[in-house]
């Protein structure tokens, strides 16, 4: 192969990883404040199909990834409330959400298939997004270790009874760190329909979202690994279709397989460790606050 080709596979790497990024980085402060959300698919979904629609109508990409964070708001809204607030099993409301994701993502691009927007415009090699997806991903760092704020989130995350005891209120923080996480799941579908696919097809997204959850997994709860994470599983889905652009005779099915096995092999690995970073009220439901 010619020495392109490592040039072309970062490339891809870099773009492909971008929205896994994003994903990843808003479901790891959710979970930092104990909350675990399956519904990261149906959030991807949305935003994807809000941030085409929306780049559509105005013929401002830009909009179009503002319209999406609004979206992916919106929905991790109602999944915050019927966990937070009405205490639902964690597990559940997270697929049914994914399943809204699907249905509401369908119906919102429905009038948009087919159509051409302007995609997001490179500022040098790559669009805006992928320019601030690191940086981003050191701000979170930089909040969770060293400001007030990240402090208590990651206390909600260990022990709501606890910060609830020193005067903190769970629930809002909680509340806080979810639209967060909506509004980075709205973008990172926004990335993918705006400057990767450049077109909206229901469940474009393919899993993404759940190789996401894995990332953060991966990345042992802590944004800068996240980065790492993203472009080894960028890598991973970019080789297939490099593989595929020259030709190699390699199973499109079985290259097909790699980004999902590689995080079957990772979630494998971390079990056989025997530890976990994970914070540890993740997934359970706190009742201190009425």
């Amino acid at each position: 192969m010619s020495a392109a080709f490592p040039i072309a596979l970062m490339s891809s790497a870099i773009l492909s990883g971008t929205s896994l990024l994003y994903a990843t980085l808003g479901e790891l402060i959710g979970e930092r404040a104990g909350i675990v959300n399956l519904g990261l698919e149906g959030l991807m979904l949305i935003g994807a199909a809000a941030g085409f629609a929306g780049a559509a109508v105005t013929a401002n990409p830009y909009l179009g990834v503002a319209a999406a964070a609004l979206a992916g708001v919106a929905a991790n809204g109602l999944f915050s409330y019927v966990v937070i607030t009405r205490h639902a099993n964690q597990l559940a409301a997270g697929l049914s959400l994914t399943f809204f994701g699907l249905g509401a993502s369908a119906l919102i691009g429905r009038p948009f298939v087919g159509a051409i927007v302007p995609g997001l415009p490179h500022l040098g090699a790559f669009d805006l997004l992928v320019w601030l997806a690191a940086p981003l991903a050191i701000v979170l760092w930089g909040l969770l270790y060293r400001t007030r704020w990240g402090l208590t989130l990651r206390a909600v995350g260990e022990s709501p009874a606890a910060a609830f005891a020193a005067g903190r209120r769970p629930d809002r923080v909680q509340y806080e760190a979810l639209a967060v996480a909506g509004a980075l799941g709205g973008i990172s579908g926004a990335h993918l329909s705006l400057a990767v696919a450049l077109t909206w097809d229901e469940g474009m997204t393919a899993g993404r979202g759940f190789i996401a959850i894995a990332l953060v997994i991966f990345a042992g709860w802590n944004p800068l690994w996240a980065v790492i994470g993203a472009l080894v599983f960028g890598g991973a889905e970019s080789l297939q279709l490099q593989f595929q652009a020259r030709g190699v005779d390699i199973s499109p099915f079985l290259m097909n397989m790699v980004p999902y096995l590689l995080t079957l092999l990772v979630l494998t690995f971390w079990g056989l460790r025997g530890r976990s970073a994970a914070p540890a009220a993740l997934g359970r439901s706190f009742f201190g606050v009425e």
